[in-house]
């Protein structure tokens, strides 16, 4: 018989899923930094489309129930959520343009984008807590970048929502405009049905013609991910 795991044992913390909080906040705000945002962005591996962030400054007193990494939660929950969060927070949305992509690199429109959801904020922000490993430059404020943010802080995961929901419909109206590539099934992202309407019909000027399979002769950035619901 094999022997139970102590309750206290590493392996429960290292196996046990994220849950966002306020801690960061609330750190933040004990070092005297007030308010403070979180920031995210939508869309980074699609290969048509634009990359959408938000900045969010949640209402400590009304932080809305079951906020999380949008990719945890089901469409209909995140549409939810975004509802709530713009009716209890100040929000700010941006994106960058395919053409911007192209022009930049993803990793570079990404961070503009952010920066300026966050310099637009209609309360200006004191710090700023982002998803993954940079903070964007150019801010009148200090940062934190937190990796896994958005399964960790709450205002960094209701800015994901904020731009996940924000990124979803843009690529639902997209659909509207081109039909033959089905962005409404998969916003952008390089599923079959996507990539079979490219073969068929070529891009469109939603495209990102740096990433592969659209950019020829060179190798451009790899958009393979787990296409999100």
């Amino acid at each position: 018989m094999k022997p139970r795991t102590p309750p206290d044992s590493p392996l429960l913390f290292d196996t046990a899923p994220l849950v966002p909080d306020f801690r960061l906040e609330l750190k933040a705000r004990k070092a005297g930094h007030w308010p403070v945002a979180g920031a995210d962005e939508a869309g980074r591996g699609p290969l048509a489309g634009p990359v959408v962030a938000a900045a969010v400054i949640l209402d400590p007193k009304r932080i809305p129930e079951g906020l999380n990494d949008s990719k945890q939660l089901s469409a209909q929950r995140r549409e939810e959520l975004f509802v709530q969060i713009l009716a209890t927070a100040t929000v700010s949305i941006a994106s960058s343009s395919s053409t911007r992509i192209d022009e930049t690199d993803i990793r570079k429109a990404s961070l503009d984008a952010m920066r300026r959801a966050i310099c637009s904020l209609a309360v200006p922000a004191s710090y700023v807590l982002t998803d993954g490993l940079d903070v964007p430059p150019g801010l009148e404020c200090p940062g934190q970048a937190v990796v896994k943010g958005d399964a960790r802080s709450v205002s960094i995961a209701a800015a994901s929502i904020v731009a996940k929901v924000t990124r979803d419909r843009m690529m639902a109206r997209a659909h509207n405009v081109f039909p033959d590539y089905g962005f409404a099934a998969h916003a952008g992202y390089g599923t079959a049905q996507h990539r079979a309407g490219i073969e068929k019909h070529g891009p469109c000027s939603l495209h990102r013609m740096s990433f592969r399979p659209l950019r020829k002769g060179e190798d451009g950035p790899e958009t393979d991910e787990l296409i999100p619901e």
